[in-house]
C-alpha cells in the first residue's frame, strides 16, 4: 500500500471518475465529503494493492498512481466502513455491484472527424433499445442495421438510456451508473463504434438520459453522501436528487459532467432528459440551462440537439437563453399522440380522456404544437401547458410510437396492430409530411407486430414490487383494471418477456407494402423542398369533414402542396366552400402520393378534385401538387 498521491498528474477531463494520465498511470476523484479517509481497493493483478486519496476542502479525495493501467479495477473503500463501485465508474464489466474498470478514453480509433453534428431541423428521430433491436441486442449486432436505416430515410438514431443497471435485461430508466455504459450490449469501445459507423452512414446519434432519480438497486450514491438525495422532495421513484439545497453545488457538477462527457467521449450528437419536470431546482440558473450550455461547449463546435420530455409542457425549455428561456431544441409533444391514439384506437380511457381525436385536433397539434398551452385539463383537474404559438414546429418531435405508449397497452400492442389499416396509414402521412419533427419508434418503419412490454430484471422481492406497480400503474385504465385483465400482462422480470420484445427483420419483407410507404413518405419529405420546410405559418388546415381534414402548406415559388385526411367513411365534400382547397392562379391540383396506391396494399386513388367536387376515399390520405397550367391544357 502507498499513502497519498504520487507525482501530480497533468489536468483531467472531468472532475470525478477514475482517468488515464498519457500513456501510464490513473489519477481518481471523487467527492466523499463526510469520509476523512478515502482508498482505492484494485481487485486482480496490479503492481500495488491499494492507495489513499488525498482529501480535499471541498469534499472531495483524489489521487494519481502509476501502477494503475487501463482495463484495472478497483473499489473505493470509505473509512474502512466498506467498499463501493466508483459513482462515476466508466465501466461496470460485471455490473453496478461489481468493480469499477479503468477505460482509457483515448484508445479508441475515431474515424469521423468530418462529422458536423446535427440540428433539428430536418431530422427523422428513430427511437431505439439496443438490446431488443436485434436478436443478438448488442452493439455490434445494431451496426450491421445501420446502412438500411439510412436508406429508409432515418436521420437520427435516439437510444434509449444505457447507464449501467442491475440484471440481465430492462428498458435502462433504472440506471445507477451514469458514467458507464451497460455491459449487456457491449463495452465502451463498442458504442463508440456504432456511433463512429452512425456518422460514416450519415446517422446522428443522441442518447436518452436520466437525471431526475436513480434505479432501487445498486445505487450507492448515498455511500459517499446523503446530499445526492432531498428527501424533502418525493419523485414518482423515490426522492428527488439534490439540485438546490445544502451542498448540492457537487451533485449539480455531477450531472452536468455526465451531460457533457456522453457528448465529448461518445461524439454523441445530442441528449433526450428524461421526465424534466422532476428536476426540481429552484436555484438562480436552472441545472438544464447548465446542461445545455456545458453540452454544446463539449461538442468543440459541433452542432447538437438537446430534447426534452416534459409532462406539464413547458415551452420555456426551448426558448433561447436570451429570452429567459433554457435553450433547449426540441419537446416530446404527447398530445399528438393522444390525439393520434383516440382516433386511432376509438378509445379514450386515462390519460387519453381530455383528446377526441377529431380533424381539430391534428390542425391544431401540425399548426401549434401542444394542444394544451394553459387550458383547463380534467384529467389532472387543472391547468395544462403554457404558452407556445410563437415556438417553430421542428421544436415539437411527434410520434404515433414510443417506449411508454406501447407498453402501456394490455399486450403491449403497437398501434399498427390495433388500429384499422387504412386509418394508420392515413395518420403515418399526417407524422412523416407535417413541419414538426417525426419520430419513429424502432420496428415502425416495417410495420413491425412484435409487442414491446414493460421488462426488468430485478431481485425477487424487488420484482414482486415492480410487478406489483405496474398493475396498479395500468388501473388508471378502467379496461385495464377489471378482474378478467390482471392475468393478460405480461410480468416484467419473466425472460420471455424481454425476448418477446425483440423485433423480427424477416418483417420487412413480410410487411413489404408498409415498409414501401415509409421509405416513399420519408423519400418525399427528403426531396420535395415544400415538404422540407418547417417554416411557422408555412401550414394552415381546415376541417371539411366530420372525420376529414386538409392541409395547406404553402411554398412560395415552389407552388403549394395539400395533405388530404380521412378518418371515417368516404368524403364527398360539396359544396366545397373552403379557400384552402383553392387552386394557385393558372395551376390544378394533381396527385402525387396517395396512401391507396397499390403498393401499400391500397385499391386505387381518383382525383379528389373533379367535377363532382371534392371526393377523398375513407381512411386514406391524399397529396397534390399545384401544377401549372399551359396553354393546352383545360382547367
Amino acid at each position: 500500500m502507498s499513502s497519498g498521491s504520487e507525482t501530480k498528474p497533468p489536468s483531467r477531463s472531468f472532475p470525478v471518475g477514475a482517468e488515464m494520465i498519457a500513456s501510464r498511470g490513473a489519477d481518481f476523484r471523487v467527492w466523499a465529503p463526510a469520509a476523512k479517509k478515502v482508498r482505492v481497493l484494485f481487485e486482480g493483478e496490479t503492481e500495488q494493492a491499494s492507495f489513499d486519496l488525498c482529501r480535499e476542502e471541498s469534499g472531495y479525495h483524489s489521487g494519481y498512481t502509476a501502477a494503475a493501467g487501463p482495463g484495472s479495477r478497483y473499489r473505493f473503500e470509505l473509512d474502512d466502513t466498506g467498499a463501493f463501485p466508483d459513482p462515476a465508474s466508466r465501466f461496470q464489466p460485471d455490473g453496478p455491484h461489481g468493480a469499477s474498470e479503468i477505460i482509457d478514453a483515448n484508445a479508441f480509433s475515431w474515424t469521423d472527424s468530418e462529422w458536423r453534428g446535427v440540428k433539428i431541423e430536418g431530422q427523422i428521430f428513430y427511437e431505439m433499445h439496443v438490446g431488443t433491436f436485434t436478436r443478438q441486442g448488442t452493439w455490434q449486432a445494431a451496426i450491421h442495421e445501420l446502412k438500411e436505416l439510412a436508406e429508409v430515410g432515418i436521420t437520427v438514431i435516439e437510444i434509449m438510456p444505457v447507464a449501467d443497471f442491475p440484471g440481465r435485461f430492462g428498458w435502462g430508466y433504472d440506471g445507477v451508473d451514469l458514467f458507464a455504459p451497460t455491459w449487456l450490449y457491449g463495452r465502451p469501445e463498442d458504442f463508440k463504434a456504432f456511433v463512429n459507423e452512425a456518422h460514416a452512414t450519415g446517422l446522428g446519434v443522441i442518447l436518452d438520459v436520466v437525471y431526475n432519480h436513480l434505479g432501487p438497486d445498486g445505487n450507492f450514491l448515498p455511500k459517499f453522501s446523503p446530499d445526492y438525495f432531498n428527501p424533502k422532495i418525493t419523485t414518482d421513484w423515490g426522492d428527488a436528487i439534490n439540485l438546490d439545497g445544502p451542498n448540492s453545488g457537487p451533485v449539480r457538477e455531477f450531472y452536468i459532467t455526465n451531460a457533457a462527457y456522453w457528448i465529448k467521449e461518445f461524439h454523441l450528437d445530442g441528449l433526450r432528459l428524461d421526465a424534466t419536470q422532476d428536476l426540481h431546482d429552484d436555484s438562480p440558473t436552472h441545472l438544464l440551462v447548465e446542461i445545455s450550455t456545458n453540452a454544446r461547449k463539449s461538442a468543440k463546435g459541433r452542432d447538437i440537439v438537446l430534447i426534452a420530455e416534459n409532462e406539464p409542457q413547458e415551452t420555456r425549455l426551448v426558448r433561447p437563453l436570451e429570452a429567459k428561456g433554457y435553450g433547449l431544441d426540441g419537446l416530446w409533444n404527447d398530445d399528438f399522440h393522444h390525439s393520434a391514439m383516440v382516433a386511432l384506437t376509438g378509445r379514450n380511457e386515462a390519460y387519453y380522456s381530455d383528446y377526441n381525436g377529431t380533424p381539430q385536433e391534428f390542425v391544431s397539434a401540425i399548426k401549434y404544437g401542444y394542444l394544451y398551452q394553459g387550458q383547463w385539463y380534467s384529467w389532472q383537474k387543472g391547468r395544462r401547458g403554457t404558452y407556445g404559438l410563437d415556438i417553430s414546429p421542428a421544436s415539437f418531435v411527434i410520434f404515433i410510437q414510443n417506449h411508454d405508449q406501447v407498453a402501456n397497452t394490455a399486450r403491449g400492442e403497437r398501434p399498427n396492430v390495433l388500429a384499422p389499416r387504412g386509418k394508420y396509414k392515413a395518420l403515418t402521412a399526417l407524422l412523416l409530411l407535417g413541419p414538426n419533427t417525426p419520430m419513429l419508434f424502432q420496428g415502425q418503419e416495417f410495420g413491425a407486430t412484435t409487442p414491446f412490454l414493460y421488462f426488468g430484471d430485478h431481485r425477487s422481492e424487488l420484482s414482486k414490487m415492480v410487478r406489483e406497480g405496474r398493475s396498479k400503474f395500468l388501473a388508471q385504465f378502467r379496461s385495464l383494471a377489471l378482474p378478467e385483465m390482471q392475468s393478460v400482462f405480461g410480468d416484467p422480470g419473466n425472460p420471455s418477456t424481454f425476448e418477446a420484445s425483440k423485433l423480427d427483420f424477416s418483417q420487412r419483407e413480410t410487411n413489404s407494402a408498409v415498409y414501401a410507404l415509409h421509405k416513399d413518405l420519408l423519400a418525399l419529405r427528403r426531396k420535395d423542398p415544400v415538404f422540407r420546410m418547417q417554416r411557422k405559418g408555412g401550414v394552415d388546415g381546415a376541417v371539411i369533414g366530420n372525420d376529414a381534414f386538409v392541409l395547406r402548406f404553402f411554398g412560395g415559388e415552389h407552388g403549394d402542396r395539400l395533405l388530404l385526411v380521412n378518418l371515417g367513411r368516404d368524403l364527398h365534400f360539396n359544396p366545397a366552400p373552403e379557400p384552402l382547397l383553392a387552386p394557385l392562379p393558372n395551376h390544378r391540383w394533381t396527385v402525387i402520393w396517395s396512401s391507396e396506391h397499390p403498393d401499400y396494399g391500397g385499391y386505387g386513388t381518383y382525383p379528389p378534385d373533379s367535377c363532382e367536387n371534392w371526393r377523398v376515399a375513407g381512411n386514406s390520405a391524399v397529396v397534390l401538387w399545384s401544377e401549372e397550367v399551359t396553354d393546352s391544357d383545360h382547367v
